[in-house]
Formats: C-alpha cells, structure tokens, sequence
C-alpha cells in the first residue's frame, strides 16, 4: 500500500479515536449513490456554473447594509457549481474577508478535516457558503437586517446548485434558513428540511475548537453520518 495512503488512514483512525467513535457506518456498494455531482450529466453542471456567475454578477460589489463599509472582500462561497452537499456557515471571518474564500482559516482548516477525513469526500466535490457574504464586526452575531439584505443571494446560489442535502453550521444558520428561534440543542442532529431539501443542523467548526471534546466531537461525526447514510440511499433515516 502506497505510504501517502497509510499516512492518510492513520490520521483519519486517530480523528475517529479523538472523537469517541465506537462504530463506523460504511455504505454496501449496492446502496452507494453518486456524490458531489458524479452521475450528473455536464450540462447540468454548466447551468449550475452559470447560475452562479449570474448570481454573482448581480450581488456586484454589494452595499445593500453597512457591513459593506468595513469588508476587505466579498466572500460569495466555492466549491462544486452541482454539489450533492452544500455547507451554510453564519458568515466571513477576518482570514475568508482578507482572501475573498469561505471557511479558509482555524474553523475551515477543520471543515475541511470534517469534510475529507470524516465524510470520505474531497473538500472541492462540495460547495461553501455562508448566511452572510461580508464580515460583521469583530465576528459578532449576523443581525436582523445583516441577514434579510443578504439571506436572498443564498437561497438563489442553493436554487442553482440543487444540492440533495444541506449542513448548517451552528446557531445563526440554521435559524436564518429554517425561520425559526429554537436554540442550537433543540436543533441539532434531527433532520429538518428546506424548500423540501434535507438539511442537517450541527455546530459550527468554530464552536467545536472553543469546546474541543470528545462529546461534541462526537455529535459532529454523528451528524455527518446520518448526511452521508442520507446520500447513500437510506431513505428511511431521511426526514
């Protein structure tokens, strides 16, 4: 076995072992459904692309709330134009407002971790994005206004993209997309829907590096694999 290989299964067991796992849920070949676009034809994935791009071009360089006044860069999110899964964070911190890029500094760098050592697919075969697309202040909570003038371009790139399963991370994205108040606890880990696509609450990858346990650890793996049962075509745990 090649050693890249190895290394990579000896970090992604060690992953496992610091989040408390005790049982992996591993897909018969049989059950296995496309992931992040395979089996889409190109044309969907072009018209994907292009919604997108519209989208993009008609956010422009965006002033409709104050936090235009503050940002280094518009971050309107990345990732594959047809994913099957799409991630919503809140919005930019200072690392994704100075390079324009979603989820790019600590938080993202365990995203990633998330993402590729504990979902099994390349970070690039999913797309990113958040409630908000400039930072707020010091990253404080999205406010009201913040979210009604930006919320509009994000349900238009999720339009574009049809993903099959949405992730909300933390607190402020899952109530922004869900319209709801209940707290993070209440939400999290328990299917929800939007717009008739199934969405997953679990907590955002900042909240699990201030409250690095093995417990939470433990909830995030769990909830990634209730998406990843959900992709592979067990449609009786889906909502």
């Amino acid at each position: 076995m090649d050693a890249s290989v190895l290394k990579s299964l000896r970090e992604y067991l060690q992953y496992l072992i610091e989040s408390g796992v005790q049982e992996i849920h591993v897909p018969r070949p049989s059950q296995a459904a496309p992931l992040a676009g395979e089996g889409r034809s190109s044309g969907q994935d072009s018209e994907g692309g292009k919604g997108l791009e519209a989208i993009r071009e008609e956010l422009g360089e965006c002033t409709r709330c104050p936090l235009s006044r503050g940002r280094g860069n518009i971050v309107f999110g990345e990732g594959n134009p047809c994913a099957d899964i799409l991630f919503v964070g809140e919005a930019p911190g200072s690392e994704e407002d100075r390079t324009g890029r979603p989820f790019v500094g600590r938080a993202g760098q365990l995203l990633s971790q998330i993402i590729e050592k504990g979902m099994g697919v390349s970070r690039s075969e999913v797309y990113i994005g958040n409630i908000l697309k400039c930072r707020p202040p010091s990253n404080r909570t999205p406010q009201a206004g913040e979210v009604e003038a930006c919320l509009p371009f994000l349900k238009k790139q999720i339009a574009a993209i049809r993903p099959r399963v949405i992730v909300s991370l933390g607190r402020p994205a899952a109530q922004a997309l869900l319209e709801v108040s209940k707290p993070m606890h209440q939400l999290r880990g328990t299917w929800q829907a939007y717009e008739g696509i199934p969405l997953m609450p679990t907590y955002h990858p900042a909240y699990v590096l201030r409250n690095y346990t093995a417990p939470i650890r433990r909830q995030v793996w769990e909830d990634v694999q209730e998406v990843m049962r959900l992709l592979a075509g067990c449609e009786d745990e889906a909502p």
